[in-house]
């Protein structure tokens, strides 16, 4: 198929030299612009002493032979008063910043005095009750007392028996019962022994003495 294109129409074939001249000019441009000085004339002040537009202070030369005597330091004037004098009073006012409330004349009276039960059984006490002579005539007591049952040593039973049981203020035993049961007739011993056991040391509240709740062991053991 022939070719209708008018070569005299043809814009392509100047592409390449409009390319050259245009990357010549930016050469050109670039190093015009590396060559170029921006500050021919520049000068570079200088600070003389007669250019100069400072402020220098005249500091005057002192005489290290003669020095500045120092200032005279005026003593005061003390007034003297005769001892003839009589002060006739003499108030002295003392302020410490504090608002004190008065003091109220009527003082209001108290609630009636807690009554206490006697009778009250007390679950906890500041000293509880004990033994007399302690834990050491507590196991004398146990040893001449206590006899291990029959019954429980045939059928080779033992254990602690755990009895809970009242001291009164006398020292008295009351209400004793078995908490804890081993069987085999070991409970009903170890509550005779606390009835049957002499008076306690009752235990104390506020420094008197008070019904208190004990809790025991005895222990029944084989040998």
């Amino acid at each position: 198929m022939e070719n209708k294109k008018n070569p005299s129409s043809d814009v392509g074939k100047l592409s390449g030299m409009i390319f050259n001249l245009g990357l010549m000019l930016s050469v050109a441009a670039v190093l015009v612009a590396f060559e170029w000085k921006a500050y021919d004339d520049f000068q570079i002040k200088t600070f003389d002493k007669e250019d100069s537009t400072w402020d220098i202070l005249d500091i005057p030369v002192t005489n290290q032979d003669h020095p500045t005597p120092p200032p005279v330091i005026q003593q005061p004037e003390i007034e003297i008063i005769e001892d003839d004098i009589i002060i006739d009073k003499l108030e002295a006012i003392v302020d410490f910043g504090i608002e004190q409330e008065p003091i109220p004349t009527e003082i209001a009276p108290m609630g009636p005095p807690i009554v206490e039960d006697p009778d009250e059984i007390k679950e906890f006490v500041e000293v509880q009750a004990s033994f007399k002579g302690e834990m050491d005539k507590w196991y004398e007591y146990l040893n001449k007392n206590l006899k291990y049952p029959s019954q429980a040593r045939r059928m080779g039973i033992s254990g602690t028996v755990i009895v809970r049981f009242v001291v009164n203020t006398d020292g008295s035993i009351q209400d004793a019962e078995v908490v804890r049961t081993v069987g085999g007739g070991c409970d009903e011993v170890a509550l005779d022994v606390i009835r049957n056991s002499p008076n306690w040391l009752p235990g104390r509240m506020n420094g008197r003495a008070v019904r208190s709740r004990m809790t025991m062991p005895i222990k029944f053991r084989l040998n």
